[in-house]
């Protein structure tokens, strides 16, 4: 598989993200700077990683949103190539207009490093298709403004379409309704806080998050 990590001033997931791939999909992808205007031929995925993109400077995400890469990321997004935003990534998303929502600094005001439990919403979708609905993963969470935000008929419209796909089992930073993580209407866009790159690998204290990029791997496979 084809896949590309971009990375923005402040990115401090890039290489946990370009690791988790490798291992994954077994090819090293290829790392594109947030100033770069194209991206590379025949993509299959794309991740957009955690950190402090630009120093969170005016909102987390506000200012990488507007890199000229990303212009190629929603491109290939309307396209249909799968695009993964983790934490800064997810906020990037939704700066961008990617997805909907926005995340704000999290309840109590204090950033969150720990393992949470997830249960996982929908299992129907490139990202989740190797667990089971209901099933309660563990994943790690690392950030500051992971306080997800939509007003109630956008929140609705996300629950009625089966768009949150990952939900906190427990109160973890104000997010409403407990999201974790949601996908956009198509379903090849998914932007979620916690760090599925950080859990592949059993020296990393579980394996969780292998399982979403063997999702993608075998889903992609079938269509291909």
């Amino acid at each position: 598989m084809n896949s590309a990590v971009i990375t923005f001033p402040g990115s401090n997931c890039d290489r946990d993200m370009m690791v988790a791939l490798r291992d994954v999909f077994g090819k090293a992808p290829t790392q594109v700077w947030h100033r770069d205007t194209a991206l590379p031929d025949n993509l299959d995925f794309i991740a957009l990683p955690g950190g402090f993109s630009y120093g969170d400077y005016l909102r987390s995400g506000a200012m990488a949103a507007n890199s000229p890469i990303m212009r190629e990321v929603k491109a290939a997004a309307e396209r249909g190539v799968p695009v993964l935003g983790v934490c800064n990534g997810f906020q990037v998303l939704t700066e961008a207009g990617l997805l909907p929502g926005a995340l704000m600094r999290n309840a109590g005001q204090h950033f969150v490093c720990r393992d949470v439990a997830l249960k996982v919403e929908n299992a129907q979708t490139l990202f989740t298709a190797a667990y089971e609905a209901g099933e309660t993963i563990t994943i790690p969470v690392a950030h500051h403004d992971g306080n997800y935000f939509a007003d109630e008929a956008t929140l609705d419209a996300l629950e009625g379409d089966g768009r949150v796909v990952f939900r906190y089992t427990q109160a973890t930073n104000g997010s409403r309704r407990d999201i974790a993580g949601i996908v956009n209407a198509g379903g090849n866009v998914l932007g979620m806080m916690p760090h599925p790159e950080r859990a592949i690998d059993p020296a990393h204290g579980g394996t969780d998050g292998r399982r979403l990029f063997q999702a993608v791997m075998e889903g992609l496979a079938a269509t291909a």
